[in-house]
């Protein structure tokens, strides 16, 4: 590996040249500098005058928001996949391998049994007086079924319910939060959503005022975090995990970031933790977190913890502990630190992403605020039914004694064993691999290995006017039909070269992933080879 970190020099040199990685810090547009935002402009300029939207007229947040994750790749292997559709042969693979996205069910993972015996039975509730339904369903899922119905204005899954969310199932949410933690948890503190990202959305929209106010985020981050940032107008302010400390959190990389954005005049708002992490998979120690606790409650920062992989948790050594249960477990109540927690139906042993589920638990703000957040999520008058009811099933599951306990446990410790041998078996097939490191997935979905690309690689890039880890995952989609994220999508150390890979793709795929990427980085490395 000493011999790619001797070219480090001469590749961060060549980097200089061009503007292809993360954006300037505190830069206005917390987006990456891609070529194509720069053609985005000139796009415009030849655009005709008399068409009433252009480039040029649309909201310019618009322009520098990006999503790397249904980004440039993704969209190149939808037109390859439409091309095996039309034309099988056409390519030298016969699938595309999505294993660029959360999304587990897209790649076969089945549903949890008693969730979907639950959701039918509240979405066609005739059903429940028929007798043969005692014979096609748990007596315990029929049961939940009518205690959620009766918690439902009309017994109507295609109403509207209030914007927060069903009362009765916020009641069973914030139980599961007090039996996961130990505190105490308020039904009004729980605001259910489309999934984690309209929480999201709607705290960025509470937060960010101008460009003069700044969000401390994870590089590597989730690229939710800088699209919002970029829609509401705001500046990421980015901390930088420790790759070579397993992707850790050091607090004196938050305070000198924080230092260096007050210094240019950002006022900073908010800390953004992921726990477990995404893209880099790793689960924080209960000391380190009590740490940013501290830090978050001494700088007077809303604490935003993303902690939908809760449940993806692969090593015996790490437990998930959300910031909530730490921060009371220090003493701290709602007058001593403003804390955000997001979970999602979409993640998890469950992975209903298509049912877009989720919340938020927002505690130590003023009613006054409180009524501002309310108002917001009103906008969108509530979330979806369905998703709530999943939120409530996640934070409830079936109990020993209950009818479906057995396979319900057989069923999630089935795809979570699972997955850590699925992250272990790529984990090790990567490091195995000329000139890549990849750290340990302690939790979540995903590896995000570092690659060590020759110099040639890297000036072929730029010849295609490209980043150098786009480059490579282009030509690995080309090859092989494997999907994966270049790193400069979720930001990363400048003169360094990344891919996220999701662990997700059925076991019985992974023999053959292993293969064509193998196949693919001994034939790349001995053409760009210096």
């Amino acid at each position: 590996m000493r011999k790619y970190a001797r070219v480090s020099a001469t590749i961060a040199d060549l980097l200089r040249k061009r503007s292809l990685q993360f954006p300037r810090l505190l830069s206005s547009s917390p987006i990456l500098d891609h070529p194509s935002s720069s053609s985005s402009s000139s796009s415009s300029m030849s655009s005709s005058s008399t068409h009433p939207v252009s480039l040029g007229t649309i909201n310019e947040k618009v322009l520098k928001c990006e999503y790397a994750v249904r980004g440039e790749i993704v969209t190149l292997a939808q037109r390859l996949q439409e091309e095996l559709l039309a034309k099988p042969g056409s390519h030298p693979f016969d699938e595309i391998l999505y294993c660029n996205i959360g999304n587990p069910q897209s790649l076969g993972q089945q549903p949890i049994t008693f969730f979907r015996e639950v959701l039918a039975l509240c979405d066609h509730p005739a059903i429940l007086d028929r007798s043969e339904t005692q014979g096609l369903f748990s007596t315990d899922a029929i049961k939940r079924a009518w205690e959620i119905l009766d918690q439902i204005p009309g017994r109507a899954t295609g109403a509207y319910s209030h914007s927060q969310g069903i009362k009765g199932l916020r009641d069973t949410i914030a139980a599961g939060i007090e039996a996961r933690d130990g505190y105490p948890a308020d039904p009004n503190d729980i605001f259910l959503t489309d999934g984690a990202s309209p929480a999201v959305h709607i705290m960025m929209q509470l937060l960010i005022r101008s460009e003069g106010d700044g969000i401390l985020c994870p590089i590597p981050q989730y690229p939710l975090y800088s699209a919002s940032i970029a829609l509401n107008g705001g500046t990421l302010v980015p901390y930088y995990l420790d790759e070579s400390a397993g992707w850790g959190l050091e607090i004196s990389e938050l305070k000198k970031q924080l230092e260096a954005a007050k210094s240019k005049g950002i006022n900073v708002r908010a800390l953004v933790v992921i726990n477990p992490g995404n893209p880099t998979g790793q689960v924080l120690a209960e000391d380190n977190q009590r740490q940013i606790v501290e830090f978050c409650k001494q700088e007077g920062l809303v604490l935003l913890a993303d902690e939908v992989y809760q449940e993806n948790i692969y090593v015996p050594d790490k437990k998930f502990h959300s910031f909530k249960k730490i921060s009371r477990s220090m003493g701290y109540g709602n007058e001593d630190i403003t804390l955000i927690s997001f979970q999602s139906v979409s993640k998890g042993y469950y992975g209903e992403c298509g049912k877009r589920g989720g919340y938020m638990e927002v505690t130590g703000f003023s009613p006054e605020i409180r009524e501002q957040i309310y108002k917001v999520a009103s906008v969108n008058l509530c979330s979806n039914i369905s998703g709530q009811i999943l939120a409530s099933l996640v934070m409830s599951p079936p109990k020993v004694g209950d009818e479906s306990f057995d396979s319900y446990s057989a069923e999630k410790d089935g795809i979570l064993s699972s997955l850590a041998r699925r992250a272990k078996a790529l984990e090790d097939a990567l490091n195995n691999l000329e000139g890549v490191e990849c750290n340990k997935t302690e939790g979540a979905m995903y590896l995000f290995p570092r690659i060590y690309l020759p110099v040639k690689a890297v000036k072929a890039a730029e010849a295609a006017n490209t980043s150098p880890d786009t480059f490579y995952c282009r030509r690995l989609l080309n090859a092989t039909g494997i999907v994966v994220v270049p790193g400069s999508g979720f930001g990363q150390v400048p003169g360094t070269w990344h891919f996220r890979c999701t662990i997700l793709p059925q076991e019985d795929k992974i023999p053959d992933i292993v293969s064509r990427l193998t196949e693919f980085h001994k034939q790349f490395m001995e053409e760009f080879r210096d």
